[in-house]
């Protein structure tokens, strides 16, 4: 086995610092990295007067306002480019995101990778349109964040190690280190070479349990104990499963029978307790990614000129929920 080589000093922004991107930064911070964050005024302005606390089940860390930066927009960050860019947006961002940073070269050296953290499928043709992609990889998160402040977050579940490899073929020593960093932040986290198969694995998962857990009002356990919403969630990933198949991508079960199997058996349980990223955007009055999980599916549907109807209701209803209160 070979040993991966950090850095002595890695620079590392992340761009989007909600719940995940706070997260993410944390285990970054505990392993040395050099952490910018990107943020909205009110998470920066409390992160530079009581800087970044976390909580939960990987234990408690706090980093001091002055073992970090945070910023408000690119153009405030001073000289010199970073190793890694996480992008930690909320997936309708993605445009603007991409956008942004490709106005701003200067974070930018020959070799920085940029990191797509981010629910939903659709995030990466959206930084390749102006980015090649060599430079744009993609990871697997499927950790529980919730946010207690602008400054405070607490994990709350952990159901494998978070995935970090390309859609586009591109070479994985190249995010390596970034990956080795964040598992010495005290998190599991690895390279992989078929990131699409984890990405759409996370879109069943997520297509099944979000939207429903959001209308519904219940965490993702409560979903698998009554047998009518099994059934709504056996529906739900089984359309999705067969868009995925029509569109020619790949997971790692070959029928959806399969993945329920995995999915009640192994990827719910230790989940049971989380409320969906959805449900909480839709407490806090916030727009949902829902356009990127059922919304994702049901454009590749059109696409194929595939009928979807159970994935149509729940959107429609999601849609609706979240157009009375933004």
């Amino acid at each position: 086995m070979v040993a991966v080589i950090i850095p002595a000093v890695m620079r590392v922004l992340v761009y989007g610092a909600g719940s995940v991107g706070l997260g993410l930064g944390s285990f970054l911070l505990k392993a040395g990295a050099d952490v910018t964050f990107i943020a909205r005024p009110q998470t920066v302005d409390a992160l530079k007067q009581a800087g970044l606390v976390r909580t939960g089940i990987f234990g408690d860390f706090q980093a001091g306002p002055d073992s970090f930066t945070a910023v408000e927009r690119l153009g405030k960050l001073g000289p010199g480019p970073f190793d890694y860019i996480l992008v930690c947006t909320k997936s309708f961002d993605s445009a603007f995101a991409a956008e942004d940073l490709a106005g701003h070269p200067e974070v930018f050296a020959r070799g920085t990778k940029i990191v797509l953290c981010q629910n939903g499928w659709g995030n990466a043709e959206k930084f390749t349109a102006h980015f090649p992609p060599q430079r744009v990889y993609s990871a697997r998160v499927i950790t529980g964040f919730t946010r207690h402040g602008p400054n405070e977050v607490e994990v709350t579940v952990h159901a494998d190690a978070i995935h970090i490899g390309s859609l586009f073929d591109c070479a994985l020593p190249a995010v390596e280190p970034l990956a080795a960093a964040i598992a010495d932040g005290d998190i599991p986290c690895v390279t992989v070479p078929n990131i699409e198969k984890d990405l759409w694995a996370k879109m069943l998962y997520n297509c099944a349990l979000n939207p429903l857990g959001a209308i519904l009002d219940v965490p993702y356990g409560a979903l698998a104990e009554n047998e009518l919403t099994r059934e709504l969630m056996n529906r739900l990933s089984g359309e999705a499963f067969a868009v995925m198949s029509a569109a020619g991508y790949e997971t790692h079960w070959s029928s959806s029978a399969d993945f329920l199997d995995a999915f009640y058996g192994k990827m719910l349980p230790p989940t049971a307790g989380h409320n969906s990223s959805m449900l909480q955007d839709i407490k806090a009055g916030k727009k949902t990614e829902i356009d990127a999980l059922t919304g994702a599916a049901l454009a590749l549907a059109g696409r194929d000129k595939m009928e979807i109807p159970y994935s149509r209701v729940i959107y429609c209803l999601v849609k609706y929920m979240e157009s009375r209160h933004i």
